[in-house]
């Protein structure tokens, strides 16, 4: 009886396991093919909570923070490498207008909030549920605490509140912009053909002949002196003595060769102009010279080289062989020189068996060291983030000291590390399915925490004016994404595909990520969601903290 009614940890671990373990079960519940997925651990938390089940203030306090940790970090590490780049070419368009819904859900909480007189506290739930952002739940409430030294329950209870409607909210617009564009889906399909940026950027094979005489004789380090575009020159078949290799640095182009050419579409242009022309002789012509050559993908599990450029590792020379292409996350990279490797790409190397054997033995090739999880590079950059979150700094016109917390110092070391630890020789790599299990325990024990936390009040609360939250929810939800989806499709001229994508990645919700992908029928709501994904997580914490810091 002592292990259901008492206060000691047995209990304490029993009632955690029980609540997340049942709200998981609950999670695969569909209705209308939509789940909540593990918010169902929040609400079966608060059921408990209500009925009385509790645990340990001081052990209840410690896994919702430390499941908050775990989470915000992996998600970090997740967005990290992307981060960056997502601002590139199409993505800052897109970015901008995700920036929009965020930044436009901000401006009408505090409205609702100056219009109304709710705390701004229990506002910064609300909104945290409408745009169902967790991370952004979090973060509120430890800001809050930072701030008072004390917690507020309301600002869970209206997350939870708001939560579902968000959810719906979000999907019912997508359906919504397909009726008011009157959209055409083989129309979006044949458009998507015709303007595909990311094909433009895919890496991919071609052949051409030297003939322009201004390359003769010159060498493959020279001629990427002058053609200063990403290429890599996979093979060669000298005509005048019928011989394939596998070029060097030093290998001259003479007159007439054919040349196996790895680039993008965007720059086919430029290297035709200034090579030779385009021949018609595909990949499977260039196995049959290649009797004496094999091609192989192999992975990057030496610590050395991580971080390091493929021409510094000057493979060309020492080994005789050739890296065409660098497959990262499942995307091609072109396997330029000045391109950095990461643990676990895998290159694809052109060469003899014998020089091939060797390249594998230096680049490592063990799947054994992929699975193992980087634990010191984990456990330091949760250190770095606490350290972070806790050093106070000043922002005009907010009357105290501002800190990030545990929820944005984790954030920021993730991204950074993630992105810039290869670059000092810090092994960050995780296999994706260890940073999911990372994720899910942490954002498990953190809502599983939240609900047995305010479960004692939720239903006092909601009955005593709390069911006018749900409006609020609903608002912040539908009107910034009406607002932002007219501007993208009539201004901005985006597909539909990709606009609805920007709406899932707007909300960081995969449930509307999982719909747009089946409405599509394609992955280019997934691609839009990706992009916008990491800023708008960013966004999202660190404006739950802003508005209370700011308002409170």
């Amino acid at each position: 009886m002592e292990l259901v009614t008492g206060t000691g940890i047995a209990h304490s671990i029993l009632v955690i396991a029980l609540v997340i373990s049942v709200g998981l079960l609950l999670g695969r519940i569909k209705i209308f093919g939509v789940s909540l997925g593990t918010t169902w651990i929040l609400f079966f938390g608060i059921f408990l909570g209500h009925i009385g089940l509790q645990i340990d203030d001081n052990v209840l306090h410690f896994l919702k923070e430390f499941g908050l940790i775990l989470f915000i970090y992996s998600i970090g590490m997740q967005v990290g490498p992307s981060f960056f780049s997502s601002f590139k070419q199409g993505g800052i368009t897109l970015n901008m207008l995700a920036s929009g819904v965020v930044l436009l859900g901000v401006f009408i909480t505090y409205i609702i909030h100056l219009v109304t007189g709710l705390p701004i506290a229990t506002m910064v739930g609300i909104l945290s549920g409408a745009v169902t952002n967790t991370p952004g739940l979090g973060a509120a409430q430890q800001t809050y605490t930072d701030v008072t030294g004390v917690t507020d329950p309301t600002i869970a209870t209206a997350y939870a509140v708001a939560y579902p409607l968000g959810v719906v909210g979000i999907i019912m617009s997508i359906v919504l912009f397909r009726y008011i564009f009157r959209i055409n889906f083989e129309k979006e399909n044949s458009a998507l053909d015709n303007n595909d940026a990311s094909k433009m950027m895919e890496a991919h094979m071609f052949s051409l002949q030297v003939v322009n005489p201004s390359i003769f004789g010159k060498n493959i380090r020279e001629i990427k002196r002058v053609i200063d575009k990403e290429f890599v020159i996979s093979r060669i078949l000298h005509v005048k003595n019928g011989v394939l290799v596998v070029p060097r640095t030093d290998t001259l182009l003479q007159e007439n060769d054919k040349i196996l050419v790895v680039s993008n579409f965007k720059n086919i242009d430029v290297i035709e102009a200034l090579i030779g022309q385009r021949i018609d002789m595909d990949r499977s012509e260039w196995n049959k010279l290649d009797s004496q050559l094999v091609s192989r993908r192999i992975s990057i599990t030496k610590s050395a080289i991580n971080g390091r450029s493929i021409g510094s590792l000057k493979l060309r020379n020492i080994f005789g062989i050739n890296i065409t292409r660098v497959n990262r996350a499942g995307v091609d990279l072109i396997a330029d020189s000045r391109l950095q490797l990461q643990l676990g790409d895998r290159v694809t190397v052109v060469g003899s068996e014998e020089s091939i054997t060797n390249v594998e033995r230096f680049l490592g090739n063990s799947l054994k060291r992929l699975r193992e999880p980087n634990l010191i590079s984990i456990f330091i950059g949760i250190a770095l983030g606490v350290l972070v979150g806790s050093i106070p700094f000043l922002i005009p016109g907010v009357p105290q000291p501002v800190k990030l917390g545990l929820a944005g110092g984790p954030l920021i070391v993730a991204i950074l590390i993630s992105k810039f630890g290869p670059k000092y020789k810090l092994v960050t790599y995780t296999t994706m399915s260890a940073n999911l299990m990372l994720r899910e325990i942490g954002i498990a024990l953190f809502l599983a925490c939240v609900g047995l936390g305010v479960g004692g009040d939720f239903v006092e609360t909601v009955v005593n004016g709390g069911y006018k939250w749900i409006g609020y929810g609903v608002i912040i939800t539908v009107v910034p994404l009406l607002i932002i989806g007219i501007i993208g499709r009539k201004i901005c001229k985006l597909n539909y595909f990709a606009l609805i994508g920007l709406i899932a990645g707007s909300m960081t919700d995969p449930p509307a990520l999982s719909f747009a992908n089946t409405t599509a029928g394609n992955d280019i709501p997934a691609v839009s969601y990706a992009t916008v994904y990491p800023l708008t997580m960013f966004l999202r914490v660190i404006t739950a903290q802003l508005l209370i810091l700011i308002f409170l």
